[in-house]
């Protein structure tokens, strides 16, 4: 028996966010790519409540297209489990899924969409990757380098500062323009549109 999601006939897309549950960790530059989803799904009108597959999900549309947002609650380390348990319920090939996630080697406030490619020693992508492969796109938000010699796995668990408030506001709301490019014109368009060039690591 399959009990995959009806197929509509319209090629659906996953928007995955990815970060650690609890209060504890909301605020944390490792929960930006939450952040971002709860940003996407305000605009677009998307209930973001339900549980399905180890993640608080929301079905709506973007772009004229139907989408399927996502925020894996299994932990960051663990994401893979639920968005493959979610692209195989949904039948969403990887090329239909995009994973947004924090990025310590591209400058704060700057935000990068890729095809493709590795973790770049991203634990949630790395899980990722074990479940889904390479081939999947993904929105990467700059966070930049922990200051001195501060501990990155620290640093990365570390609230936003108060000052820093106005820029990340500013990243989520160019991520959520370049998520809606790339559901209704692809990533290729979204690539050209949104990845200036920066001073860091692409």
């Amino acid at each position: 028996m399959d009990d995959r999601a009806p197929d509509s006939g319209e090629e659906r897309y996953l928007i995955v966010g990815l970060g650690n549950p609890g209060r504890a960790y909301a605020f944390n530059r490792h929960n930006v790519g939450f952040m971002a989803v709860d940003k996407l799904a305000l605009r677009a009108g998307i209930d973001l409540r339900r549980v399905q597959s180890k993640a608080i999900v929301g079905n709506g549309r973007l772009a004229d297209r139907p989408v399927i947002l996502a925020k894996p609650q299994t932990f960051m380390n663990l994401s893979g489990e639920a968005v493959g348990a979610l692209a195989n319920y949904y039948r969403v090939p990887p090329a239909a899924i995009l994973v947004i996630y924090d990025e310590l080697d591209i400058p704060f406030g700057v935000i990068r969409l890729r095809e493709k490619g590795g973790a770049g020693g991203h634990n949630g992508m790395r899980s990722l990757i074990q479940h889904l492969g390479n081939d999947f796109p993904r929105l990467r938000l700059g966070i930049g380098r922990p200051p001195g010699r501060m501990d990155p796995a620290a640093f990365v668990l570390q609230d936003f500062g108060r000052d820093e408030l106005p820029l990340v506001s500013e990243m989520l709301t160019t991520a959520v323009e370049a998520i809606e490019l790339f559901v209704r014109d692809g990533i290729q368009l979204a690539m050209s549109r949104y990845n200036g060039p920066v001073n860091g690591n692409d």
